[in-house]
């Protein structure tokens, strides 16, 4: 397996990343905006991006701003909004194809990175602000994609644990942000927040393709014309050694069927030396087919239409999701309790250990198929400070045994129990 380097440089306290390659036939681009976790700004964070699709100062209207990307060759752009630790993250992509497939005069690659510089630094105006007919529509927009995640009740059971987990922690707000702050928000003040978050939050811009770290950088400086003033990086703080009585909530609404969470603190994060065991803990734990939560409470004991688990290592939290019914709620948590006492007793088979192992190792080894995946990878290390191989994340994977599971087991604490049931009995 070849070892990714990608060059690296800052210019205007915005950080570059370019792995030149000739693996793919596109270039991919991503642009990652990071912001704090906050109440005031997670939802204006949240439908500044929505707005910005919308247009630019050269292509203003949105069937312009479309036509566009037909124009570049049918070029992939969308973005996402998420959280990694207690940060809140708005990524941009663009994916482009290469000059040499097609018969262009100019630099797709330039071509593409004006067009993401554009969107994200020179947006539509009217009167010194966002349009107001955009900021309008988009909020609808927003707010259905909230009411998305409300409706869908496994998604929201999962996002409702661990809004009771960090209740005092910024890791409580959803990414999207929260329906009652779009009221508030406008043409006029949503722009003075888009001007304050691209001058002063942490940008990292990606590229992966057949060019190089002094092109790419003569193209940016041109291309994301923002006024910086100083250097923004990100901050890794974990809640370790909290020691409190398990939260117990449960919640009724109308739904036929019940949703047990769990929230841990493993006490691990990305930067950790003992981040691959945690990964190896997840993976025998609930992270595939054959862990313990899906074989003894799905398969044996016949308790749960589903049962994973999930771990967040940039804030060091683990997450187990099932589906039960109402009445199995006793016996599915005392369940589960006990696979994480067998964790921290080693009961954990070499199947177990060998299935584990082939599959981190597989999905990191898929990770070099695809160049959004690299540079997923790669932001890990600019975010937690920590920077990591897929080649050595591997080796680690593979020289993992039972006694070091178990001692991450040992640091890992239930903090909540989180159950979604029916408004029907006790």
């Amino acid at each position: 397996m070849k070892q990714i380097h990608f060059q690296r440089s800052t210019w205007n306290h915005i950080r570059l990343h370019v792995l030149p390659t000739d693996q793919f036939k596109t270039f991919a681009i991503s642009v990652y905006i990071g912001r704090p976790l906050a109440e005031e700004t997670v939802t204006t964070t949240a439908l500044t991006p929505f707005v910005l699709r919308r247009g630019t100062e050269s292509l203003p209207e949105t069937q312009q701003f479309r036509e566009h990307l037909d124009d570049l060759y049918g070029a992939g752009f969308g973005f996402d909004i998420y959280k990694r630790g207690d940060y809140q993250i708005v990524q941009m992509r663009m994916d482009i194809i290469n000059d040499r497939f097609v018969s262009s005069n100019e630099s797709l690659l330039k071509k593409g990175l004006e067009f993401v510089g554009e969107t994200l630094t020179s947006p539509a105006q009217e009167n010194g602000h966002f349009r107001t007919k955009y900021v309008d529509a988009e909020k609808q927009t927003l707010q259905k994609r909230i009411e998305a995640v409300i409706n869908d009740k496994v998604r929201y059971a999962a996002e409702r644990c661990l809004e009771e987990m960090c209740s005092e922690e910024p890791y409580r707000l959803h990414a999207l942000g929260k329906i009652q702050a779009l009221e508030s928000i406008n043409s006029q003040n949503l722009y003075e927040q888009y001007k304050d978050w691209i001058e002063n939050a942490p940008i990292d811009i990606y590229v992966v393709g057949n060019t190089s770290l002094e092109e790419v950088e003569a193209i940016v400086k041109q291309a994301f014309t923002i006024e910086r003033t100083k250097d923004v990086g990100y901050e890794t703080v974990i809640q370790k050694g909290l020691s409190r009585e398990v939260k117990t909530v449960v919640e009724r609404l109308d739904v036929n069927q019940g949703k047990l969470n769990m929230g841990l603190r493993t006490n691990v994060s990305y930067g950790d030396d003992q981040y691959p065991v945690a990964l190896m803990y997840n993976g025998v734990l609930g992270g595939y087919p054959h862990s313990k939560l899906f074989i003894n409470v799905r398969e044996k004991a016949s308790l749960a239409y589903y049962a994973s688990s999930r771990f967040d290592g940039h804030k060091g939290i683990l997450t187990l999701q099932s589906g039960i019914e109402t009445e199995n709620y006793e016996k599915a948590v005392d369940i589960i309790k006990k696979q994480l006492q067998a964790m921290e007793q080693g009961q954990i088979s070499d199947t177990e250990m060998s299935q584990t192992r082939a599959m981190i190792s597989n999905q990191l080894r898929e990770l070099q198929d695809s160049a959004f995946e690299l540079i997923s990878f790669d932001f890990n290390a600019i975010l937690s400070g920590k920077e990591r191989t897929v080649t050595d994340l591997i080796a680690s994977v593979e020289q993992i045994e039972v006694s070091a599971i178990a001692e991450v087991a040992k640091r890992v604490q239930l903090d909540t129990i989180y159950f979604l049931r029916d408004q029907k009995g006790e």
